[in-house]
């Protein structure tokens, strides 16, 4: 079968893993499994969707064992820093543009509830939300969850700060954007002088005016990018419980 771990990828993973602590010499237990197993397996969860206790003997590691290493290398920030690591790869290449960056958000089935999960907007099952902030191209800058009751407008900014500082060219690292789109949704005056104030353009449309603003041309890029994120199968229904590992799994997916 085709690899989920690939030689080039682990290079860039392994320095940001943390470093295991010396085992005893006298009665040192148990080998720990190897990282790239583990990480091949949790890369298997998120694609397929299968339960943890499902993951196939044949990988080489437990279901238990990856799930203590998702939430671990979450705490310890390890997706933050290869997601800030592969951003300036892109940019280093110049496959970055950010002349422009799209906002947009899609809700989730939440299955076992848990935090950051609230009503949807149908009232009747219990959901979240993936808001994301992507380049001119589509590809993902910044991700949050949040409650499926969550207003879109109410994450802009906080997307906008989540934008890690991006090196790979000469210079300081650059993560402001020069101008944000977003529908309808985003809509807010005093959002659109919070951007001003951070040196960034507003693309937002406006509200109670007639169709036909252009955005469309330009922000379907960020819901091409929510279906591409969807078809990791552990992120179309919510099934994690604990908060952080659905954030894991979705900062690893934008990886």
């Amino acid at each position: 079968a085709k690899p989920l771990l690939d030689d080039d990828l682990w290079i860039l993973v392994a320095p940001l893993l943390p470093v295991k602590p010396a085992r005893r010499f006298k009665y040192p237990g148990r080998k720990p499994v190897d990282d790239r197993l583990a990480l091949t397996g949790i890369l298997f969860v998120l694609k397929s969707g299968i339960p943890w206790e499902m993951l196939p003997a044949e990988l080489g590691c437990s279901g238990m064992t990856c799930w203590r290493r998702l939430r671990d290398w979450q705490a310890a920030g390890v997706w933050a820093r290869l997601h800030a690591t592969l951003l300036a790869e892109l940019r280093r290449r110049e496959q970055l543009d950010l002349s422009r960056a799209v906002v947009d958000s899609s809700s989730v089935r939440a299955v076992h509830g848990g935090k950051k999960q609230a009503e949807s907007d149908d009232r009747r099952k219990a959901g979240s939300k993936h808001h994301i902030i992507t380049d001119a191209c589509g590809i993902p800058l910044a991700a949050i969850l949040t409650g499926a009751n969550a207003h879109d407008v109410t994450q802009l900014l906080p997307l906008v700060e989540a934008i890690p500082p991006i090196a790979g060219l000469r210079g300081a690292p650059r993560s402001r954007p020069e101008r944000v789109l977003g529908d309808r949704a985003y809509d807010s005056q005093p959002h659109r002088q919070a951007l001003a104030e951070r040196g960034i353009k507003s693309g937002l449309a406006w509200r109670r005016l007639p169709h036909g603003t252009g955005l469309g041309t330009l922000r379907w890029v960020v819901e091409r990018t929510l279906a591409w994120l969807h078809q990791f199968r552990r992120l179309r229904v919510r099934y994690e419980k604990r908060a952080e590992l659905l954030e894991a799994f979705l900062a690893l997916a934008a990886a």
